[in-house]
This record gives structure tokens, sequence and C-alpha cells, in this order.
């Protein structure tokens, strides 16, 4: 089994930060972030701050012939990800392995349908409360990152692979045997405490506290699972409950990276979130009142 030696990082937000931070910890020679124009410029000027700590990994422009790199980590936001699979183009080669750690249930079907499949693992991130201001990036728990194949019954080899280098970075994981249903059950997670803590303006202590913060959460993912279990994946009110166990681990002053977006003035994932749940919705038949509620409500944030 060949060692992952050389890791490119599109998207140095939140996420990507701290996966960087991590990685070069292990080995700095091994990480580059990916970036173009003046983000670029400023990545190569300031670098990735991450618990105080400054890290100055290369910046390699997507427009430039490069070698391939052993794993791809895919971080951008859901309105990035079209520019974001064009710049990956010089960094896959038929050996590359692509991780999205990005919200939502298909972005690795989109970068799948340009790089195949057969290059791309899922991922979701549970639990980390990275919370960023400008190149700075602050966590106090890197929560746990389900990744794998859609069926990890028996692990392939480029499971193990990435497993390894995990391991080596001391990054959290588990390789859950049905990805897909945990795919989905981040998606509900995201669909209840993102787009409710973006319009009450509430970090992760509120929802912690407050009954009703927590029953507005709940509405939301309530749909999630009626829509899951409409499309024949296995989630349920069970999952809504197994969610406070990582919710009371939170910051209580951490905030959701849809709450960050609004108090920054940046877009939100609100497509990705309620504006998917309002077209599968439609699709399988089911009601989504509450969903149809936040997207018109956010929509509205991110309009003022």
């Amino acid at each position: 089994m060949s060692t992952i030696a050389k890791i490119a990082i599109i998207g140095a937000g939140a996420m990507g930060a701290f996966y960087a931070g991590r990685l070069c910890d292990m080995d700095p020679r091994s990480v580059c972030l990916v970036a173009g124009g003046e983000r670029a410029r400023r990545l190569g000027d300031e670098g990735l701050l991450v618990n105080g700590h400054r890290y100055m990994p290369p910046v390699v422009d997507p427009q430039n012939e490069t070698m391939p790199a052993d794993l791809v980590i895919v971080g951008v936001k859901h309105q990035h990800l079209h520019d974001a699979i064009a710049d990956m183009r010089h960094c896959v080669g038929d050996e590359t392995i692509i991780l999205s750690v990005m919200n939502g249930v298909d972005s690795e079907e989109q970068i799948g349908a340009v790089y195949g499949m057969d290059k791309v693992l899922y991922a979701v991130a549970v639990g980390i409360d990275a919370v960023r201001v400008g190149n700075a990036v602050t966590y106090s728990t890197q929560g746990t990152l389900f990744f794998g194949e859609a069926d990890n019954t028996i692990l392939s080899d480029r499971v193990r692979r990435v497993q390894a280098l995990f391991d080596r970075a001391g990054i959290v994981y588990e390789t859950p045997a049905d990805m897909i249903r945990v795919l989905w059950w981040k998606f509900m997670i995201n669909v209840g405490i993102n787009q409710t803590s973006a319009i009450l303006r509430a970090p992760y202590g509120v929802f912690q506290e407050s009954a009703d913060a927590r029953e507005l959460m709940n509405s939301a993912m309530q749909e999630v699972v009626a829509v899951a279990e409409t499309a024949g994946i296995h989630i349920s009110a069970q999952d809504i409950e197994d969610w406070y166990g990582f919710l009371s681990q939170l910051s209580p002053a951490g905030k959701t990276s849809m709450l960050q977006d609004v108090e920054a003035g940046r877009k939100t994932e609100v497509e990705m979130f309620a504006g998917k749940m309002v077209q599968l919705g439609a699709q399988f038949g089911v009601p989504t009142p509450v969903n149809q509620t936040l997207y018109r409500i956010i929509r509205v944030i991110e309009r003022s």
C-alpha cells in the first residue's frame, strides 16, 4: 500500500485551514494550497493562522502545470464548487484520491462527474467548531471526520491509505459501513442547526440551553428524515437524538459556518440546504414548509 505524500487543498476557509494545519504539523513539505489571483497573493503573504500558529504552505496557481497530488481535499463553499473542480485539474492524476469535506449531499457526484467516481471518497465532518475571521481560524474541538466508500463493509485500498495518513496527522476519523446514511445524517444536522443559527444569530450555546431553539432546529431536521425515508435512506428520529451528543461537546461560543457567513456579509449555502430540501420535497412528494420558510428568510438576510 503506497503512502500518501503529497496533498493539495482547495479552499482555505475554516475547514481547509484546519486540515492544512494538521497536515503541516505532520510534514510541512506534504501540503500545498491551490489558489489564483488575489487569494493566492494573500495566502502567499499571510499564510494561515490556526489557533494562533501561522502556517506558510506553498500556494500553487491552478493555471500552472504541476505534478498530480496523491490526495486532493476540497473545502470550498457550495457556490465555489464549479470553479474548484476546474482549478484542481492539474492536481488530479491516475492515482489521485479526491476527498470533499464540503457540506451537502451532492458535491462528490459533481466532482465525480468530471474526474470519475473511482477517484472520489465520501466525507463529512461532524462536531468541529472552527471559526474563521479573516485568515485566522480557531477551534476547540476537531470533531470527527466520517469518510470512505459508499459501502465500507470491506475497506478499499484507497480508504486504508487515507486512514494511514490521518493516523499520522492525528486527525480523528471513523469509516462507517454505510457512508451514504452518514452523509444524509450530516445533511440533516446542517439543514437544522446551520440555518436556524443563521436566522437566530445564535452560537452553539443557545441551542445547548434553549428548548425553543432546539425545537426550531428539530422541525427542519424532521423534514430531512421524511424525505430520506421516502428516498430509501435509513435515517430516523433517533438520529436527531444522536446529534445532541455532538452538540453538547461544542464550545458554547462556537458558531456554525452559515452564521459566520451572515455576520461577515458573505453569500450563504442556503441553496445547498433549504434550497435542496425544497427540490427534494417536490421530487419525492414530501411537504417541506419549514425549509421553504427558512429559505425565504435567509434569502432576505442575504439581500440586506
